[in-house]
């Protein structure tokens, strides 16, 4: 039979991130003014296949011209800004949900990726991200001669 020691705080990083994070997102907007109380981040789904990486961001009611995207220093960086619409005279906000204004996702990209041919493509308020891998070549063991 395997001990195991248990050390219950080795997991409470984890779950205070998720908490917090939660709860920053929920924060209450300004309203009278239309703006967010803090900048927001878009939700984000990181995937892999055997040539690639993937990542689709949910970017609602933002045009590609108001994206941007950057690789610098091994960090691929997805900015943007989501503008409210312009509400008529006489209009009263009862509710507003939806987050507006600026927004930055960065994403540290693994060693293996070609940072010069990456890709993007946006539809249907998804951007998605094609980071292609490098061809990782084996070395094949090989004989050498004593001179």
């Amino acid at each position: 039979m395997r001990v195991v020691n248990w050390e219950p705080f080795r997991d409470m990083d984890d779950v205070f991130d998720r908490l917090f994070a939660d709860a920053y997102r929920r924060l209450p907007r300004n309203a009278a003014e239309g703006k967010p109380s803090l900048d927001w981040a878009p939700p984000a789904d990181v995937s892999e296949t055997e040539g690639e990486y993937l990542i689709k961001a949910e970017i609602p009611e933002v045009r590609k011209e108001e994206l941007s995207l950057t690789v610098q220093d091994g960090v691929l960086t997805l900015a943007g800004e989501r503008r409210q619409e312009k509400r008529e005279d006489g209009e009263k906000m009862h509710r507003v949900e939806r987050q507006f204004g600026s927004f930055a996702r960065r994403f540290a990209l693994p060693e293996d990726v070609d940072d010069q041919a990456i890709r993007a493509e946006c539809r249907d308020g998804v951007v998605i991200i094609h980071i292609p891998k490098h061809k990782v070549v084996q070395p094949q063991p090989r004989q050498i001669q004593v001179q």
